[in-house]
């Protein structure tokens, strides 16, 4: 066998993403806080960048005059002067270099005034808006553990049972309840605590705020908070510690026969019981819910006729590149490592001030193309929401599938009907026969406007729902596609949702 090296040359294409064209993808899948975030942060690590403070210099303007502390032809004596170095002697008197010594003062806040590379800082009497956010800016939530805790230094107990219930509070979930039983928390070799300092720790923890913390499971955290009500719940007690896979199984029927009650008696137990936190650790340590900011506006027209789309840009600074700047980077004057470093920083904010003008006008007209396709949601409502390919609005504005996607990425529309995700008017669907288009969107609001409208005495299956749905024009609709449907909706089977 011979081994051996040999070139060859072959062709071939290969696409490469320039790094201006990365940068414009990434602005353009941004969302609106986002987007903020980012201006942010070139403004504090690009000098040449700045927000502009009033509407854009026409470039066709003639350009202002140099400053006078600049014209040096006009002044040669002054600028030789200025240059020629100082001799500060106390053996001989020098009159005149004290006295350009005391000039220097005032010439450098002149030129300071004028040069103009340097940002103002904020008058006195201006508030700092930095400080104005960070006090406007709330505090960490405190969490479930950090609340109990906090209560938990306040009960008096034998330090076993101190120590059994700070264990016990490291086992509560965010809902509140403990998810590992006692006998696991037990280790007579490893804490100086046994299995009744364990239950008498837990009896103190479930006495704690919110009410039904520390509860192992649906029936004591009822039953918790039920035992420590004002109101006489005798009959409710009972209902949940005998009777409660009967309760979430809706057999009032049965439990009505066992209980020796009406159904009447059952249903007022059940909505007293309603009151009742089934997740109690939620009221502190409850999820954050993150701001949703509309990118798009679409209102009605004047007229009535039509639809106007406009961005909702307002909290977007205008941008632009210092002047200053720009006029360093193109002196000979300036020094090679200057220059280069003024013209890449002006490169890159060319690119951002060019790729957030671009994204504007790639949503702009994506939302155009939708506006102009789902006419009829507008118009209508959700159950008109029609099936939407990207393709179709990729071609209407004349870019790529994948740059409809980035730009519709986390961007909202505010409608009449509400706000509603960009990508919610892109979903597949099913024809009927006359060829209506229905999308899965507003079949499952079809679906819910069903289930609303239904006699609760006697609740529709799913088999029974379908045939509602064809009646409605939504035809080729199987029985377990409802069924998906209704569970993603959160709509319980037939037999939970009905009413004795």
């Amino acid at each position: 066998m011979k081994l051996e090296m040999r070139g060859q040359l072959r062709m071939e294409q290969q696409m490469k993403l320039a790094p201006r064209m990365i940068q414009s993808m990434e602005i353009l899948q941004l969302p609106m806080l986002a987007l903020q975030e980012r201006i942010e942060q070139e403004l504090n690590t690009n000098p040449v960048l700045e927000m502009q403070e009033g509407p854009d210099p026409d470039p066709d303007a003639e350009a202002p005059p140099e400053p006078a502390s600049g014209a040096a032809d006009e002044a040669p004596d002054e600028t030789v002067e200025a240059e020629r170095d100082l001799v500060v002697d106390v053996d001989t008197s020098h009159v005149n270099d004290f006295e350009r010594l005391d000039r220097m003062d005032d010439d450098f806040h002149d030129l300071m005034e004028q040069s103009g590379p340097f940002r103002p800082r904020t008058a006195p009497d201006e508030p700092d808006k930095k400080l104005e956010a960070l006090k406007n800016t709330a505090a960490p939530p405190q969490s479930l553990h950090e609340y109990l805790t906090d209560q938990w230094r306040l009960i008096e107990a034998p330090p076993p049972v101190k120590n059994a219930g700070r264990m016990i509070i490291d086992y509560i979930d965010d809902r509140g309840y403990l998810t590992v039983r006692l006998e696991q928390l037990h280790n007579k070799d490893k804490h100086d605590f046994g299995i009744d300092d364990l239950h008498a720790a837990l009896d103190l923890v479930q006495q704690l705020d919110p009410l039904g913390v520390g509860a192992r499971d649906l029936r004591e955290c009822l039953l918790i908070q039920i035992a420590q009500s004002h109101e006489d719940l005798l009959f409710e007690y009972d209902l949940v510690d005998q009777h409660l896979g009967l309760l979430l199984d809706n057999r009032l029927p049965e439990i009505a026969q066992r209980m020796g009650c009406d159904l009447d008696r059952v249903n007022a137990a059940i909505r007293r019981l309603s009151k009742f936190d089934t997740s109690p650790g939620l009221q502190i340590a409850r999820p954050d819910n993150h701001p949703i900011t509309a990118d798009v506006l679409v209102e009605p027209g004047e007229d009535g006729a039509g639809y106007v789309v406009r961005l909702v840009d307002s909290s977007l600074p205008p941008l632009r590149i210092n002047d200053y700047y720009a006029k360093m980077a193109r002196d000979a004057a300036t020094g090679d490592k200057t220059r280069k470093f003024l013209q890449d920083n002006i490169r890159s904010a060319q690119w951002i001030i060019d790729a957030i003008r671009q994204r504007k006008q790639t949503v702009l007209n994506v939302t155009r193309s939708i506006v102009k396709r789902q006419r009829d949601f507008f118009d209508k409502g959700e159950l008109y929401l029609k099936p939407l390919p990207m393709a179709a609005v990729a071609q209407d504005v004349g870019v790529h599938i994948a740059t409809v996607s980035r730009a519709v990425s986390g961007k909202y529309v505010q409608c009449p009907w509400g706000i509603y995700p960009l990508r919610k008017f892109f979903s597949g669907g099913t024809e009927s026969a006359d060829g209506d288009g229905h999308s899965w969107d507003a079949i499952k609001a079809k679906l819910q406007q069903i289930v609303d409208a239904e006699d609760k005495s006697n609740p529709l299956s799913d088999d029974e729902i379908r045939t509602r749905l064809i009646d409605a024009g939504v035809s080729d609709l199987a029985r377990r596609t409802v069924a998906k449907y209704r569970k993603l909706l959160n709509i319980p089977a037939a037999r939970f949702r009905r009413k004795y």
